[in-house]
């Protein structure tokens, strides 16, 4: 089957981006796969087609417009250059006018109705127009397109409430996770790494990751947390984020006082070390529709601190995989005292269970569901809709098809 990919950054620091690259590792000698894209970390030249889409990726808003307006004439004359048709055209969310396959990582329209915060500055209005946008054209996307694949069941339920007609479209395929690459080696030296950051190893260390979106991540609360006294053994590891982005956040950290608790580390190629030298990992977000890194941290075998957002619901049971917290300053000061009363063999227990819960997550078994909704392909809406009863009873493929 030949499949055109449409998205900003097929990248593996992008979370949809990693998606694609998983679906493309596995099945690019089964299908013929043309990516139109920014950027792309192409992992296999020889099969794989890329179409460069030459538009800035920054302002977000300046990209959504850019590429609506470049991607469908340079699909038109890949077509025409080719004289070859697409079986299929996937998009992620409303970045695209046509195709008939969303895969769909957010829902702005639902993140807008929740009224969260602006952050201040002009990045902060500039992230929002680049939400409204998306809003604008979720209703028409979603409407036209055949079929929607989401990350989670919560998006799935969003998505159901905020475009009742979509329902019986919508798919749940679970983001892939290295379940495997994610376990500690026995080699790894936990105090050796840890002096290189100025830990000691008696610190309660925790690990935030966020390639960015600091504000709805929760990271300020998190600096707010931590001036409590109960908590000056917990040290705070920040794992994420441009360079002026982390200098404004050391600005904040120095001004509430915090600042020999946290190391800003910016971005890794490898966080793996990052969260093998910690005790757990901590994201007080706001709104999420997986969240990649909280199951990247429960396969490395560490307790996570998060609210039950979409996604983490499934993954975080209170007291055996993590703590559950509200996104409040209170809440996560509460939970670290938890973690810092919590005995040292009983969190390695809570870490193995949370490790256990993330297994069924593996990269394999994302790659089977998506070939097998290849292999169905071509959808209709007369089929989706015969189908939609079987999709409530057995939620699609969440992890995966077979029963786990």
């Amino acid at each position: 089957m030949r499949i055109a990919i449409f998205d900003y950054r097929v990248t593996s620091r992008n979370p949809a981006g990693s998606c694609h690259l998983a679906i493309l590792r596995a099945l690019a000698r089964e299908h013929e796969f043309t990516v139109f894209s920014v950027q792309f970390e192409n992992p296999d030249p020889e099969r794989i087609v890329w179409v460069r889409v030459p538009v800035p990726l920054r302002p977000m808003a300046l990209l959504f417009l850019a590429f609506h307006l470049f991607s469908p004439a340079l699909y038109i004359w890949h077509c025409l250059k080719t004289r070859k048709p697409f079986d299929l055209v996937q998009s992620v969310e409303s970045n695209l006018g046509f195709g008939g396959l969303i895969y769909a990582h957010f829902s702005h329209t639902t993140y807008l109705n929740t009224g969260q915060p602006v952050s201040s500055g002009l990045r902060g209005w500039l992230r929002w127009f680049d939400h409204a946008l998306h809003a604008v054209v979720e209703p028409y996307r979603f409407r036209l397109a055949e079929h929607i694949v989401v990350p989670s069941r919560g998006l799935q339920q969003e998505l159901r409430t905020a475009f009742p007609f979509s329902g019986a479209k919508i798919e749940v395929i679970a983001n892939p996770i290295p379940v495997h690459q994610l376990e500690r080696p026995a080699s790894f030296d936990r105090d050796s790494f840890r002096g290189e950051l100025a830990l000691h190893p008696a610190d309660v260390v925790c690990v935030f990751c966020a390639l960015g979106h600091f504000e709805r991540k929760g990271l300020p609360l998190l600096i707010e947390a931590l001036r409590s006294p109960t908590l000056d053994s917990v040290k705070l590891v920040v794992v994420g984020g441009e360079p002026d982005l982390l200098k404004t956040y050391k600005v904040r950290a120095s001004q509430a006082g915090v600042e020999s608790k946290i190391r800003f580390v910016g971005f890794q190629q490898d966080a793996r070390p990052y969260l093998w030298s910690a005790n757990a990992f901590v994201l007080p977000s706001a709104y999420e529709t997986f969240s990649l890194a909280a199951y990247e941290a429960a396969a490395a075998g560490l307790p996570v601190i998060a609210p039950a957002l979409n996604g983490i619901c499934d993954l975080l049971v209170d007291g055996e995989t993590g703590f559950l917290i509200d996104p409040t300053a209170s809440s996560i000061t509460s939970a670290l005292e938890r973690l810092l009363q919590t005995p040292p063999d009983e969190l390695i227990n809570i870490g193995a269970r949370a490790q256990k819960a993330a297994s069924s997550y593996s990269i394999e078994r994302f790659t089977e569901n998506w070939q097998r909704l290849y292999q169905r392909w071509p959808y209709s809406t007369r089929k989706t809709l015969s189908n939609s009863k079987a999709h409530s009873a057995n939620v699609s493929s969440w992890p995966s098809n077979e029963q786990s």
